[in-house]
């Protein structure tokens, strides 16, 4: 049976500080409080989720080295990235409809996002307008993620809203130019039970009642170097190429101009069989070699993921899934408690490896279990 429809669907309400042990429980508490249609579009990956679990344990092929006599004490997590200081080296990743996980959709995150203080990503195919995640940040930094039309004119002016509304960057996202094999959603017949307003100038339909597979197919699917450059010299603002997974493609994009390589497998949510994100940073970002800011993502849930993930070249870390479950469980106050969590956890990681900033995690080493 389909999701229900935006009237019958009933996502959680409540806001509320939440207690974090780990942001695995937070799933398992997530999935009883999200309709099951919307939990599964969160949690799911594609085919046999092969590549979704490898996003997990790919962290556990390097080790964090305990440092002694370090001369340490109370870590300072701060760092810049693109001309914005935040409070911590980690964001918000793009997602797409928030409004599956609590009923205040992207504004409810963007307000926790802005109460933390770091930067927040909006997806093209957010179920809520620029205005009302706007009431959520209050003015806080922001970057959108774009989801290209097949008409560059439409481009053009979702780019203008975009950049009218504050975004600093555009994050193009390169990797999901049609659905992965998400057999959960396939399973559950899977329809968004709200519109997408930023991007529903160019699906047939406002996205409500829409598959995944519907919309992705009304979206750009021949994405080159082209695209990258139209978006840097059309809008002006930083240009993130993300869902990069090989150092040849982190070069093409930097060649077009792009000033961001964002190291990703979506999530494991699009090609199933592919490597985890971890294990394939450390050769991008050696490619990339410092030109421009390296940002990743994918199965990060512990503070130790950032902590190596940082020092295998990442200048920041972007928190998806948990950012959801946290929103789903308390609301904005559970974003910002996902948030704070993490904060804990990678000063605790950074005190006992002997790092007292950011700076001093990039140059950490880490072991290596695989030799």
């Amino acid at each position: 049976m389909s999701i229900e429809n935006q009237e019958n669907y009933q996502a959680p309400t409540e806001i509320k500080d939440l207690d974090i042990v780990n942001t695995y429980e937070l799933e398992e508490a997530a999935k009883e409080v999200v309709p099951k249609g919307g939990y599964g579009y969160i949690s799911g990956g594609s085919g046999d989720e092969f590549t979704k679990k490898q996003n997990i344990e790919s962290f556990n092929h390097k080790g964090v080295l305990p440092r002694v006599l370090a001369d340490v004490e109370n870590p300072d997590l701060e760092t810049t990235i693109l001309g914005h200081k935040i409070r911590a080296p980690f964001i918000m990743a793009p997602i797409a409809a928030h409004g599956l996980a609590h009923e205040t959709k992207e504004a409810g995150t963007a307000k926790g996002v802005a109460e933390f203080g770091t930067i927040m990503s909006i997806s093209a195919y957010s179920g809520a307008t620029f205005e009302e995640i706007e009431k959520g940040l209050n003015g806080a930094p922001r970057w959108f993620q774009l989801y290209m039309s097949k008409d560059d004119e439409l481009n053009k002016l979702i780019v203008d809203e975009a950049k009218k509304d504050g975004a600093t960057a555009i994050i193009l996202t390169a990797d999901a130019t049609l659905s992965g094999n998400r057999e959960t959603d396939i399973r559950n017949q899977f329809v968004y039970p709200f519109g997408m307003p930023i991007v529903s100038r160019y699906l047939t339909g406002s996205g409500e009642n829409m598959s995944l597979n519907n919309i992705y197919a009304q979206s750009k699917q021949k994405i080159s170097p082209k695209d990258v450059e139209f978006l840097a010299s059309y809008s002006e603002l930083p240009i993130i190429v993300k869902g990069i997974q090989t150092p040849e493609d982190a070069l093409i994009a930097i060649r077009a101009g792009a000033a961001g390589i964002w190291v990703s497998n979506h999530g494991g949510r699009q090609l199933d069989g592919a490597p985890g994100s971890f294990d394939t940073l450390k050769g991008i970002a050696k490619a990339v070699g410092g030109e421009v800011p390296v940002i990743f993502d994918s199965g990060v849930r512990r503070g130790e993921h950032i902590f190596k993930a940082i020092a295998s070249g990442a200048d920041i870390v972007a928190l998806g899934r948990p950012m959801l479950y946290g929103l789903a469980l308390g609301g904005w106050k559970g974003v910002r408690s996902v948030l704070e969590y993490f904060e804990t956890d990678l000063r605790r990681v950074m005190q006992l490896a002997g790092t007292q900033t950011v700076e001093d995690i990039k140059r950490a080493k880490l072991y290596d279990f695989k030799k």
